[in-house]
């Protein structure tokens, strides 16, 4: 019987200390590769525009997702607004770039958590946690005393701090970062962020690390492990070649990838001659096969 990373050192008093040191560094929050040093806790917000407490955008059962994770029930997806990238083609910049949906307590997070396991959901799923770390890891040790036994999904931009990743091993059970350019110019240009290459390839290499290859359940069902996802832009503006070659030479040939080929300009993409259109489908096919010749079988198509 499959038992989540936190079930397991619930009973120690560890997660419960993990959770008081991330929050008090929100005091001087560092949570981030953004180090923006703001006192969220006296209200004070930095680059992901988020205080004290998280807010929701959205939740609940998720069945566009990878199969592993939708699985039959879905997955429990929570949308968290705010974001530590400002990516000029996000498709969700409305949530990204502006705080929609509902200020709520961690409480109440853990209240959401329970209601998705509650409706049958194959894990709970968090996008883009990275600015709200502390706040999750307090929800997760209030669900858990509550009865939550679903596994964690870490659904990230790829933009995390290795110092609170290092915090989270032993809570998350699935990581599921971005892994977006393989240049750093083009990550400053189009995400607003220095350094998008090293900082995403170490919080990678952090998160395959603590859990491994994904593995997944007789069912079907991802239970514990790394599955990355790579979005194909328009033009070779991502660098692709050179992330899939990173990722199967550094991390591993079996890591299960996600190539998405649904691109389509947005937000602030308009702007730019070399984001403003589709991906082709020869572009897609063109990876996947670069993929497959790098020894890379676990696609998601």
């Amino acid at each position: 019987m499959f038992i989540p990373a936190y079930c397991k050192i619930i009973q120690t008093g560890e997660l419960e200390n993990i959770a008081v040191v991330l929050s008090e560094r929100l005091s001087r929050c560092d949570i981030c590769p953004r180090n923006c040093v703001v006192n969220r806790i006296s209200g004070e917000v930095g680059i992901c525009g988020v205080g004290e407490r998280v807010w929701v955008s959205s939740y609940g059962p998720h069945h566009g997702e990878e199969d592993p994770l939708r699985g039959v029930y879905g997955s429990g997806t929570i949308f968290f607004s705010g974001c530590n990238l400002n990516c000029l083609y996000c498709q969700n910049a409305d949530i990204s770039q502006k705080l929609t949906g509902e200020e709520v307590s961690t409480s109440v997070l853990a209240s959401m958590m329970l209601e998705l396991q509650g409706m049958g959901c194959h894990n709970i799923n968090l996008v883009s946690p990275t600015h709200v770390v502390p706040q999750i890891v307090e929800a997760i040790l209030l669900a858990a005393a509550d009865g939550l036994t679903l596994p964690i999904v870490y659904n990230s931009g790829g933009y995390d701090a290795i110092s609170t990743l290092q915090l989270l091993e032993g809570i998350i059970d699935i990581y599921m970062p971005d892994m977006k350019y393989s240049d750093e110019n083009t990550g400053r240009d189009l995400s607003g962020v220095p350094a998008y290459p090293m900082v995403n390839q170490a919080a990678v290499l952090e998160m395959h690390r603590q859990v491994g290859d994904l593995k997944i359940s007789a069912a079907g069902i991802a239970e514990r492990g790394l599955l990355i996802r790579h979005l194909l832009l328009p033009n070779g503006l991502a660098g692709s070649q050179e992330v899939l070659r990173f990722i199967a030479e550094q991390v591993s040939s079996d890591t299960y990838l996600n190539i998405m080929d649904q691109y389509r300009p947005a937000y602030q993409a308009y702007c730019k001659n070399d984001l403003n259109r589709k991906i082709t489908r020869a572009e897609y096919l063109d990876l996947i096969h670069q993929a497959e010749s790098l020894g890379m079988t676990r696609l998601d198509k």
